[in-house]
């Protein structure tokens, strides 16, 4: 597969939706994880992220505005024990709450499927980082309809373990702006991961489309000390 610029990746598609990449920073160090949300109504651009415990939520910037909470806000960011968990949607507390209970990441999606927001039937995605004492793996998750039929649902989980120092994988919602929006297509995208955290922050913010992003958070863990370093950029301030 060939490896992607995130940077041109992200800088040609107007309106990706919301988005996960996971990866190995270049020096090998630190496990790095991102996810953003992007927005087109007024009801989904009022948003930012905020600390939440170990993770964060989405919260309305401004409550008075605030249409309808539903699919908009929810915690993106959990960590359950040695895990990271990381998706789009309230599947982050499915996947909490049954991995919680022994079940596997899959296991714990198959109880869930895309969001009822007809016609976009909008994708599920998920990621997921085990750490070990030997360095970390993760794998990234696509709940989606048939090709715009809700009558059926399709899942795929993606594993990838002994990640590779400087690449990554990106996985995102939809393929492009559109009515209704055309959902992601394939296996998440090879990608490659450079930087520090601010460098790669600022990479991944300034080029989402200017006009619909929302919110970025971005984490690096140091995989020999478990230090964490987290940045959350919001538009709305």
């Amino acid at each position: 597969m060939k490896k992607l610029d995130i940077a041109q990746e992200l800088s040609s598609n107007a309106y990706p939706g919301r988005g996960i990449i996971i990866g190995r920073s270049a020096d090998g160090k630190s496990a790095v994880t991102a996810y953003f949300i992007m927005g087109r109504s007024e009801n989904s651009r009022n948003r930012v992220f905020v600390e939440d415990g170990q993770g964060i939520r989405t919260q309305a910037f401004d409550p008075s505005k605030l249409s309808d909470p539903h699919l908009i806000i929810y915690a993106p960011v959990r960590v359950l024990g040695n895990k990271l968990i990381v998706t789009n949607g309230d599947q982050t507390d499915t996947i909490y709450e049954l991995m919680d209970k022994q079940f596997t990441f899959e296991q714990s999606l198959r109880t869930r499927e895309f969001e009822d927001d007809a016609p976009n039937y909008t994708p599920r995605i998920s990621g997921i980082l085990r750490f070990e004492e030997k360095g970390f793996n993760y794998a990234m998750s696509i709940l989606k309809s048939a090709n715009g039929d809700p009558s059926s649902c399709q899942r795929f989980t993606f594993a990838y373990a002994a990640p590779i120092a400087g690449e990554g994988h990106f996985i995102h919602t939809y393929m492009g702006d559109g009515s209704p929006l055309p959902s992601f297509e394939g296996e998440p995208k090879l990608v490659g991961i450079s930087g520090s955290i601010d460098e790669f922050t600022d990479m991944v913010w300034n080029n989402l489309n200017a006009d619909n992003k929302v919110s970025l958070f971005v984490r690096y863990v140091d995989l020999a000390t478990g230090d964490v370093q987290t940045r959350i950029v919001n538009k709305n301030k």
